[in-house]
């Protein structure tokens, strides 16, 4: 292909080239190990209940029969996202056996955390199931136009039954979760569109506050489906139901076991578990080893607290950022690790001023350092400074200031900050 950013050698380049050559490997099927990986039923742990409930919410539609709409509250890991693909996935599968034509969207909202996004990629998973050859603008419409791909006179679900839309992380859409939640559970009776349609909404927090108002409380089932935290025993059972990711012996006694105990302290988190069993495979491999022993599954969770820090950073707002890389700085900076909002502001408007070209006031840097406290990236407590000073708020950071700094900007932004920091001497 002419001009082709990414060429690919030819067959006959290829004949000498390391990558050519499969490595002799400890796993035997990785994907199993990812979060992502939808497995099927009898890899599922401790879930029977919360799938029974969400097979009676969407069971109809796999025989044309209008499906219910649902809530899926529970803390990162505790299965919701996975309940929720796995049975609309069989849902799907009864219909094709039925003639019944189920059409799914999946939406992570985290992502696509605008009203206009999220209708854009339900518009074009839908496009993709039913007419890859539709059309969709990819830009400069507003969310009216997607919904309009899906329901006017030549919209797509004229040839569907059934739409079941999953919103993961609703809670990412903050003001616009309405108003989509409005739109997609009214659309049938407003006559946009014959096909029925359910929405599976997931949240991690259990006390989402933004559940449907009084326009779609009734297209919602009573009680939401709350997902508790996976036990230490449950867990285990998780790893070993995937445990044949890795070829046969490789797994010494006791990894399973500490992997799951590990993972259980951080509110029975299965990701957690598989992310630090997969990464304790992959030190084994970098290393050349046949095994994969305690001692690396502890590494590997060492491992993990510091990759899901830094996603989690990386992940925040610019300006919770910008806070956030000003508390590193101090605490590289200084001999003390506590520093009061007022330190910490100073150097914040610096940070500011020179990423973004303004900066927020004291009161809303303070908001957004207190965010920071939840995920424990850092620690904020009243302090007493006496008569003179009166109470006021100390920030603590709990990690390593440079992986901290480094994930709150680019790469380019780093140095320009660092050296500007350096000539106003807030060091």
């Amino acid at each position: 292909m002419p001009n082709d950013p990414i060429p690919t050698p030819s067959i006959e380049d290829l004949e000498d080239d390391p990558m050519s050559t499969e490595d002799n490997s400890i796993f035997r099927r990785r994907e199993l190990l990812r979060p992502q990986h939808v497995p099927q039923k009898d890899r599922i742990v401790g879930r029977d209940g919360e799938i029974e409930t969400v097979e009676t919410l969407l069971k109809p539609a796999a025989f044309g029969d209008p499906p219910e709409s649902g809530f899926l509250f529970g803390k990162t890991g505790t299965g919701k996202s996975l309940v929720a693909k796995h049975v609309t996935g069989r849902a799907r599968g009864v219909a094709q056996i039925q003639n019944v034509d189920l059409v799914a969207a999946y939406v992570d909202c985290d992502q696509y955390n605008t009203e206009t996004r999220a209708a854009r990629k339900m518009a074009f998973e839908v496009r993709d199931a039913i007419d890859p050859e539709y059309y969709i603008p990819q830009e400069g419409v507003g969310a009216s136009r997607y919904y309009d791909t899906l329901w006017n006179a030549d919209g797509l679900l004229n040839e569907a039954d059934s739409l079941v839309v999953i919103l993961d992380e609703i809670d990412k859409l903050e003001m616009d979760a309405a108003e989509i939640l409005s739109k997609l559970s009214r659309s049938e009776e407003a006559g946009k569109t014959g096909c029925y349609i359910s929405v599976v909404a997931i949240s991690n927090k259990t006390d989402y506050t933004d559940a449907p108002d009084e326009r779609v409380a009734s297209s919602f089932q009573d009680d939401p489906i709350v997902f508790p935290p996976y036990d230490a025993n449950q867990l285990e059972a998780i790893l070993e139901r995937r445990s044949d990711a890795f070829v046969d012996g490789v797994l010494e006694t006791g990894v399973l076991p500490l992997a799951a105990a590990l993972a259980a302290r951080d509110h029975g988190d299965a990701r957690r578990a598989l992310d630090i069993l997969r990464t304790a495979g992959k030190l084994a491999e970098r290393d050349s080893s046949e095994s994969v022993t305690e001692e690396r599954v502890r590494a590997a969770d060492e491992y993990s607290d510091i990759n899901r820090s830094v996603q989690v950073i990386r992940n925040g707002t610019p300006h919770s950022r910008y806070a956030l890389f000003a508390l590193s700085y101090l605490t590289k900076s200084k001999l003390t690790d506590s520093f009061s909002t007022g330190e910490v502001y100073d150097v914040y408007r610096v940070v500011a001023d020179v990423t973004a070209g303004e900066s927020l006031s004291h009161q809303r840097v303070l908001d957004l350092l207190k965010k920071w406290t939840l995920p424990e990236i850092t620690e904020s407590r009243h302090t007493g400074g006496g008569k003179a000073e009166g109470s006021y708020r100390v920030h603590r950071l709990l990690h390593d200031p440079d992986i901290v700094m480094s994930s709150c900007l680019e790469d380019d932004e780093l140095q320009t900050v660092l050296d500007t920091l350096s000539k106003h001497q807030l060091s």
